[in-house]
């Protein structure tokens, strides 16, 4: 990894770099699939009263104005250079941490329809603004060698801070602990922000070395290749899968008191060392293959997973006696598992397919689809499947089956694309890598 190298240099300011950057993904994206995803339909159902219906149906329109707010300040970024200015997306970072402490801090009290709506669209827009210019901070932060590696510290700290520290999933609880969190961040981005600090002079520079993306070498990725459009279309699937499957599972008490709301603390700590292990192996297999053999392990880890699940609801359905009172835990840990190889592999692919002077679409674009508007979709397709009474093991059918369905269809893919390059080039070169012309290559740094 170069951040050895920067240590042994004693280059701090590239060594802070690492750790604040890893500190700003990890908080962002605890923040979104914990108090957003989970806490917002808890207040929308419970404390503002409306149908299972309706709160979808904001959903969605959550997802689709956190789209458009982010595919526009991502193509403003590049356009007017700010994707390449530190002191700039530090500057608008810090107000959309302002912006989401003030809406963290009185969603609680929230009560009103109108007053849920305004909500939404306030915090949408925050967010959208703030997906383009955390990934953007990439280019200043991370050297292309490590960011497989980054990624995988900031999903590690993400899901074991998340499952070590168990919460009531409710806004309340949600709402207590992500302001005092919001706090010391506020601190810092503030001070980087707004004083002159040597710190953001020392690399605000560094995009010129390590900004051009592992799969932009030797030619940049344009937002309308294949290049972009294929990764963009596998994320939207896992994404939606992973939603789709995962919030059914947390409306079932059966599965969830076991699990991830278990009052033991050794089940939590379990889950959150799956988690580590997964990222982990995640960013090394990231750093040294073809994304595709991710993507392939994702899916076929997901239909495994929901194979599981729904073999244990059969069993039980068929042999009452059979199956024990609790489900094997072995599910959720799959589970977690499966979800730190996609996490990571979301951290790292989108500015791996940028330069500095497209980051800001390419990530708005990647995260703002395929990730925001994929998991907020799927959560409203749950939230309809819930309300129409889709039995449990049917919904869970369904995503295994497009779990399974992507999964072959990769694999597919794949096979067809080396028997056309056989075809076209004859016998391959012994010289030649595994990983095709998706290999890591170019300048490592």
């Amino acid at each position: 990894m170069k951040l050895f190298e920067y240590v042994r240099r004693g280059a701090w300011p590239e060594v802070v770099g690492y750790g604040l950057f890893v500190t700003l993904l990890a908080a962002g994206y605890y923040y979104n699939i914990t108090f957003v995803q989970l806490g917002l339909l808890d207040l929308g159902t419970r404390l503002v009263g409306l149908p299972a219906t309706t709160v979808s149906a904001w959903m969605g329109a959550l997802a689709l104005t956190t789209f458009a707010a982010a595919v526009t300040f991502g193509v403003l970024m590049d356009r007017r250079g700010w994707s390449t200015d530190l002191r700039t997306k530090l500057r608008a970072l810090f107000a959309v941490l302002c912006v989401q402490f003030v809406l963290t801090l009185v969603a609680p009290q929230i009560r009103d329809p109108a007053a849920f709506g305004a909500w939404i669209v306030a915090a949408a827009v925050s967010m959208g603004v703030g997906f383009p210019v955390t990934f953007s901070l990439t280019v200043d932060f991370v050297p292309v060698r490590d960011r497989g590696y980054v990624a995988a510290a900031a999903t590690a700290v993400a899901y074991f801070a998340g499952n070590v520290y168990p919460l009531d999933w409710s806004i309340g609880a949600f709402s207590r602990v992500m302001t005092v969190a919001m706090v010391p961040g506020l601190v810092v981005l503030g001070a980087l922000a707004v004083r002159d600090l040597g710190f953001v002079d020392a690399v605000a520079d560094n995009h010129r070395e390590f900004g051009v993306g592992r799969f932009c070498r030797p030619d940049a990725v344009r937002l309308r290749s294949f290049a972009f459009l294929a990764p963009l279309g596998l994320m939207f699937g896992v994404f939606f899968v992973d939603s789709l499957g995962f919030l059914r599972i947390v409306e079932t008490p059966a599965l969830i008191g076991s699990s991830w709301q278990s009052p033991a603390f050794s089940i939590h700590l379990l889950i959150g060392v799956v988690h580590v292990i997964g990222a982990v192996v995640a960013g090394v297999l990231y750093t040294n293959f073809d994304r595709n053999w991710l993507f392939m392990w994702v899916f076929g880890l997901f239909a495994l997973t929901h194979l599981l699940y729904t073999f244990d609801l059969r069993l039980a359905a068929a042999v009452p006696g059979l199956a024990g009172d609790a489900p094997p835990l072995v599910n959720p840990l799959f589970y977690a598992l499966t979800v730190s190889f996609y996490t990571t592999l979301n951290f790292a692919l989108w500015p791996d397919l940028s330069t500095p002077a497209t980051i800001g679409t390419h990530s708005a674009v990647g995260v703002g689809f395929a990730g925001f508007l994929s998991t907020f979709l799927s959560t409203a397709v749950a939230l309809y499947f819930e309300h129409a009474e889709v039995a449990l093991i049917s919904h869970l059918s369904l995503v295994n089956a497009l779990a399974l369905l992507l999964f072959t269809g990769l694999g597919l893919s794949l096979y067809g694309r080396q028997v056309y390059r056989h075809s076209r080039a004859g016998p391959a070169d012994p010289a030649d890598g595994p990983a095709g012309d998706d290999a890591s290559g170019g300048d490592p740094s």
